[in-house]
């Protein structure tokens, strides 16, 4: 499987190396440069859900949300050989039942790159992320004809809600 190097700092520099065979990964805290690169995953997911046109945010609006002066959302990139070919973006929802939780909204790996372990190691950084912030819990949503995120979600022993209807309003 993989390695970890020894100059692992999850939480200083975020920074973990992973190397297998020939792919050197590299799981990092996203930058402000990285947006269009996310952005590109963003497109790549919405594409892969069957809804292409419902991406709407611009990329200003995009880097503004995540490194502008109040910050919404977080996030964490994989580099495979310099290249960012995955990512994991969150924020924080407050639950009035159980304080502060991590609401994972996209977990991305470019489709070339699936398979190789790059989604776990996401996840892993997750949900350290979340157990050294002290949040009580990770959510998210998968569609339901996703099988293999389903199936990924699984590995971790997450709980499946059939109770709860998802509920929007758009502007």
């Amino acid at each position: 499987m993989f390695e970890e190097s020894k100059e692992v700092n999850v939480f200083g520099a975020a920074t973990i190396h992973y190397f297998r065979g020939t792919m050197n990964t590299l799981i990092r805290r996203a930058r402000r440069e990285d947006c269009a690169a996310m952005m590109a995953l963003i497109r790549e997911l919405a594409l892969y859900e069957k809804a292409p046109e419902e991406v709407t945010v611009s990329l200003e609006h995009f880097e503004e949300s995540g490194f502008g002066k109040s910050p919404v959302w977080w996030a964490f990139v994989a580099e495979v050989d310099g290249k960012i070919v995955g990512m994991a973006l969150y924020y924080i929802r407050y639950s009035t039942w159980k304080g502060q939780r991590m609401y994972l909204e996209d977990i991305v790996i470019s489709e070339a790159y699936r398979g190789k372990g790059l989604g776990s190691q996401l996840m892993d950084v997750l949900i350290k992320e979340a157990q050294e912030k002290k949040f009580s819990g990770l959510l998210w949503q998968v569609l339901d004809w996703n099988e293999p995120a389903i199936h990924f979600y699984k590995k971790y022993k997450a709980h499946f809600d059939d109770e709860w209807i998802n509920v929007s309003l758009s502007f």
